[in-house]
């Protein structure tokens, strides 16, 4: 697997395809990782596989994100969304690219709004799958951090419980998408494709906010399991064709 060597981090990604980029924000909240795209120890999961569903027309890159799957770098009291960014961007004009899509599962969408926030004149358009947000389910954010901070401090004991704490609130102390406010996604002009979440770490009442707010938005309401996998597919594809240029 290729690795993008940082300053202070070591990402590693997949290629596959050829065409407009498309990058791939795997679900898995802070263990965001390129295998959460594929099937799981159960067999085939609720979503599709972008790497295979969208590689004969697009480039589409996956990455694991710092600190998950094969990635390591350091953290940070600073760290936060604009960190993970900086790291989407470089990978990005690493692999040479202007612009590009976005498409994110899980975390990814908060991912994607801040990659827009960050590059709106590069980012063409988003797909936000089950996305998150702050809604009675703060216990969930809580333990995502823990989590996090046992990860990194296995592998470096160096970093101290303030600086992942630090990164917790960065990360996860606003509300709504956490990435990014209300206003922006008011004001937002990128087109978005939502497919809504509808459980606690992806509460309906975000999408339905994400819905309401963004004035360039298609919205696919039934997307989840195998009965719907062709259909959302089919759309996915339509609106990147459409919006990826």
């Amino acid at each position: 697997m290729p690795t993008l060597k940082r300053p202070d981090a070591e990402i590693h990604y997949e290629v596959h395809g050829k065409g407009f980029p498309v990058l791939l924000y795997a679900p898995g909240g802070l263990k965001s990782a390129i295998d959460f795209w594929g099937p799981g120890p159960d067999g085939p999961r609720a979503w599709m596989d972008p790497r295979t569903a969208l590689a004969d027309k697009f480039t589409v890159i996956a990455m694991d994100q710092r600190n998950a799957g094969k990635s390591v770098a350091d953290v940070k009291p600073d760290h936060g969304w604009h960190t993970f960014a900086a790291d989407h961007l470089a990978l990005i004009d690493h692999l040479g690219f202007k612009k590009f899509a976005v498409m994110g599962g899980c975390i990814g969408g908060s991912y994607c709004f801040e990659a827009i926030e960050q590059a709106p004149d590069r980012v063409a358009c988003a797909v936000l799958q089950n996305p998150i947000g702050l809604h009675e389910n703060r216990d969930t954010w809580d333990a995502a951090v823990k989590g996090y901070g046992e990860t990194v401090r296995a592998r470096d004991p160096k970093i101290g419980d303030a600086t992942i704490q630090s990164f917790g609130r960065n990360m996860f102390g606003p509300d709504f998408v956490f990435s990014v406010t209300r206003d922006f996604v008011k004001a937002c002009r990128t087109p978005l494709l939502l497919q809504p979440g509808t459980d606690k770490p992806h509460p309906a009442k975000t999408s339905d906010e994400i819905a309401a707010l963004a004035p360039n938005i298609d919205i696919q309401k039934d997307w989840r399991g195998p009965e719907h996998l062709q259909e959302s597919i089919r759309r996915v594809r339509a609106f990147l064709e459409k919006n990826a240029q």
